[in-house]
């Protein structure tokens, strides 16, 4: 259970980074006037930051904190057991 608490913390954790990140950039730079906006890849630059490269940061994080930090957990005793 101790693993599972850990792992859950760790998967809030990477949620709370996610929305301020996209909070960030989506309200920091997006609340300019429209006419202020810059423009990358043809996306104005909040959208850019909080949406394209917050997904990629986001994807790559999970990726690397699933193979660092979690365990493969076997349930086969378990099930051996309430047989």
């Amino acid at each position: 259970m101790k693993i599972a608490n850990r792992e859950a913390l760790i998967g809030v954790g990477l949620v709370v980074f996610h929305f301020i990140w996209w909070f960030a950039f989506a309200y920091g730079l997006g609340s300019k006037d429209i006419s202020e906006y810059t423009y990358i890849i043809g996306l104005p630059a909040w959208f850019f930051y909080s949406c394209v490269v917050g997904f990629i940061v986001i994807a790559v994080l999970v990726t690397i904190v699933v193979k660092k930090f979690f365990v493969v957990i076997s349930f086969d005793d378990e099930e051996k057991e309430t047989e």
